[in-house]
């Protein structure tokens, strides 16, 4: 009896040890299947990304087909022969500003004393003359007209000899080698100065490093005028049809100020006109322009959608501001004859000039200056 209940708990044994080799049987089968089933997923979904990535691929590259612009040189597509945006009712595509009644802040287009004194020096040493008087000395910084020969032991070496022509040399502007302009410092016109100096390591193979002496002749020291009454009957009077200094200065104090006035109008009657509707067809042709522009400057833009939305943007920008000029054009009720315009562009810049850029570029400028003439006149 003890045998047999021995052999039923042996063969109790052997069926739990069965049951359980079936069962880890079973869950290796279904982590095998699980196992496919994620692979068979997973590369589903990688064919899947990567058929979408080329979709994206393709499809950014079709975009950019559609929308990338061709560089041009038409200057004239897009306007008519008399300047005017062809198929364009600005009445109906731009809110004019009232330009007629625009408050100019006088403090930001008057004259700044800066601007008026570097003009009337600008014109005064226009007409520096050479003072040969041997009581004045040469100081830093001053404009001095000198003739020299250059040697070293002696010879006279190629390009060292002004050949009595005569030689403008600003003292402390650094145009001779070493410190030749210095040395001529408190010398006077008449003066025979003996300058000695030695070339840089870096000179021409022949005279670097190597020693030399100049004997230099001071011919004299050029010498700004004052602004005075005598000088401008002198100099001015029939050029900037004025008698005396004071009315040269209220000139240059007006000139000043009529090119504040004019930026200060135009920029306000641009950004204060609002665009409702652009002419497609003109902003294409002047991306066109725009960017055959950037290409001969060698811009190279790293992203190109990018850069044509900006190249939009600016093509907008300089469309708003013909459409603007042209409405203020119209608006006022100017004209003037487009073909014997063109016909004067022909005659005073060449034939060549006003076919490369067209009747209707040109026409077009002549209503921009018209526009603006007209905007002037209102101030």
């Amino acid at each position: 009896m003890e045998k047999k209940d021995s052999a039923k708990k042996d063969g109790g044994m052997d069926v739990s040890k069965s049951k359980v080799k079936r069962e880890a049987r079973r869950k290796q089968v279904q982590k095998a299947k699980r196992d496919a089933r994620v692979a068979r997923i997973a590369g589903i979904t990688v064919s899947a990304l990567i058929v979408l990535g080329i979709v994206l691929l393709v499809g950014k590259q079709l975009y950019l087909v559609a929308i990338r612009t061709t560089p041009g040189t038409d200057y004239s597509a897009g306007l008519a022969d008399d300047g005017r945006i062809e198929n364009a009712d600005l009445t109906q595509m731009l809110d004019l500003v009232d330009y007629k009644n625009i408050s100019v802040p006088e403090e930001e287009v008057a004259a700044t004393t800066e601007e008026v004194e570097g003009e009337i020096t600008s014109t005064l040493e226009s007409y520096k003359e050479l003072n040969t008087d041997e009581q004045m000395v040469i100081a830093d910084g001053d404009e001095v007209n000198i003739d020299y020969v250059g040697t070293v032991d002696g010879v006279e070496f190629e390009g060292g000899n002004s050949g009595g022509a005569g030689y403008d040399l600003t003292i402390g502007s650094g145009s001779f080698i070493d410190d030749f302009e210095q040395q001529l410092i408190g010398h006077s016109p008449g003066d025979e100065v003996t300058v000695e100096v030695t070339f840089p390591e870096n000179y021409s193979e022949e005279l670097a490093g190597k020693d030399a002496v100049f004997a230099v002749t001071v011919n004299g020291i050029k010498v700004t005028p004052e602004l005075t009454d005598d000088f401008v009957a002198e100099n001015l009077a029939d050029t900037e049809d004025v008698s005396t200094a004071a009315e040269y200065r209220a000139k240059v104090e007006d000139q000043f100020y009529r090119e504040h006035l004019q930026e200060y109008i135009t920029k306000y009657v641009v950004e204060n006109s609002t665009v409702k509707t652009y002419p497609r067809k003109y902003v294409k042709a002047i991306k066109s322009i725009l960017k055959n522009s950037d290409n001969n400057s060698g811009v190279e833009p790293e992203d190109e959608i990018s850069y044509e939305k900006e190249l939009t943007q600016r093509a907008e920008e300089a469309v708003k501001e013909t459409m603007v000029y042209q409405a203020v054009f119209e608006d006022a009720g100017l004209s003037f004859d487009a073909n014997a315009y063109y016909a004067e562009r022909v005659e005073g810049m060449g034939e060549e000039y006003a076919e490369r850029y067209g009747a209707g570029y040109l026409a077009q400028g002549e209503i921009r200056q018209m526009a603006i003439d007209y905007l002037m006149g209102l101030y």
